[in-house]
C-alpha cells in the first residue's frame, strides 16, 4: 500500500470490526482457499491518495483460480477476459470508441488515478459472496467517507447493488456519482448497458481541469 493510505488503514486496523475481520481471514486462508492471494488484498491502496480521481466500485473478488488481484474487475494478462470485464469493454467501445487494454489488467487505470475497489475484498474459492457480512462492508464504507472528505470532485463509479448502497456517504454537491446495474451477464442489460459512464467520467475531470483516464 502507498504511504498516504498508512495512517488511515492503521486505524482501521486498530478497531474491534477489523480485529474480528482478521481473526476470520486468519482462520479462512489457513483452513480454505481464499483469493486474492494475502498480499494482493490490498493492493488497490497502492495507488497514492493524493493522486486519486476515479473510484469503481464493485461486489467482491473473482471467485476462480488464478483471477483475482486485488484490483476490482481485473485480471492478470496470463487469465482470460472475464464476462464482467468483457461488458466493460464493450460499453467503453461503445461510449468513447475504443477500450485500450489489450487484455485483462487494469493496472493501467490504476496508475491514472483510477482505485478499483470492492464493497468485499476476499472470498472463498468458487463461493461467490462467501465472504460477505464479515466485516468488508464496514471498512469500504469508511474508505468512501474518507476519501469523501479528504478528495476534492472525485467520480464515484457504483457498480451493482452492493456498491449502490454506499451513495449516501457521498456529497454529490462536491463528487460525481454514476450508478447503475453491475455488469455481470445476469444484469448487465438492465442499465449497464448504455449508462455511458466512461465519457460522463471524463467530462466531468477536464471540467475541473483533470487529465481525462484513457479507458
Amino acid at each position: 500500500m502507498h504511504e498516504s493510505w498508512k495512517p488511515f488503514l492503521k486505524a482501521e486496523f486498530e478497531k474491534p470490526y477489523f480485529r474480528e475481520l482478521s481473526e476470520f481471514l486468519h482462520s479462512e486462508y489457513e483452513t480454505k482457499t481464499i483469493f486474492p492471494r494475502k498480499e494482493l488484498v490490498f493492493r488497490a491502496f497502492a495507488t497514492d491518495l493524493s493522486e486519486v480521481k476515479v473510484v469503481i466500485l464493485g461486489q467482491d473478488p473473482y471467485h476462480t483460480p488464478g483471477a483475482a488481484e486485488g484490483l476490482a474487475f481485473s485480471v492478470p494478462n496470463s487469465q482470460p477476459v472475464p464476462p464482467s470485464l468483457v461488458n466493460i469493454y464493450k460499453e467503453i467501445d461503445n461510449d468513447i470508441g475504443r477500450h485500450a487494454n489489450p487484455r485483462g489488467s487494469l493496472a493501467a487505470w490504476q496508475k491514472q488515478g483510477v482505485l478499483l475497489l470492492n464493497t468485499v475484498l476476499t472470498v472463498e474459492a468458487h463461493k461467490a459472496g462467501s465472504h460477505r457480512g464479515k466485516g468488508w462492508e464496514t471498512f469500504t464504507t469508511e474508505v468512501i467517507k474518507y476519501l469523501n472528505v479528504e478528495r476534492p470532485h472525485l467520480v464515484f463509479i457504483l457498480w451493482g447493488r452492493d456498491a449502490r448502497n454506499k451513495k449516501a456517504l457521498i456529497d454529490t454537491s462536491k463528487h460525481l456519482v454514476l450508478e447503475s446495474a453491475h455488469p455481470s451477464p445476469l444484469s448487465a442489460y438492465n442499465g449497464f448497458f448504455g449508462s455511458r459512464p466512461f465519457s460522463k467520467c471524463n467530462a466531468w475531470l477536464e471540467k475541473h481541469g483533470l487529465e481525462p483516464v484513457v479507458w
